[in-house]
């Protein structure tokens, strides 16, 4: 069975990521958690969404193992910017050119990794 990352495709990614943090960046519940510049963020999502969608290492590769938690730990992250990260991210599923039912299996990758990293 093909992975998410290869049924989504990598065009479909870099326009999620593009969208993702257009809405993260003007939101005022949770753009004040992004200070880094908006690029390099989009860079590092893309390696890391790359690797935990089931392609390949990229994230790893560059940077070593995500340790996705103890990397945000410094960031007061709330349940409301969680649901507030989860409400752009399904937004920006929304817009791509992808069957409901794969826009679905991707949404339902983020919930519990985005309730990991709460720290507050």
């Amino acid at each position: 069975m093909d992975t998410l990352y290869v049924r989504i495709g990598n065009e479909n990614l870099q326009k999620l990521i593009d969208q993702f943090y257009d809405l993260l960046f003007s939101s005022e519940k949770i753009a004040p958690l992004f200070k880094n510049d908006k690029e390099e963020i989009k860079e590092k999502q893309y390696l890391f969404l790359s690797q935990f969608l089931g392609g390949p290492q990229l994230y790893t590769d560059k940077y070593g193992h995500p340790k996705m938690r103890a990397r945000h730990f410094s960031h007061e992250i709330t349940e409301d910017a969680k649901e507030e990260w989860l409400k752009c991210m399904k937004l920006a599923i929304e817009t791509l050119t992808i069957t409901d039912d794969l826009k679905m299996a991707l949404y339902n990758c983020f919930p519990a990794v985005a309730q990991h990293m709460v720290n507050q």
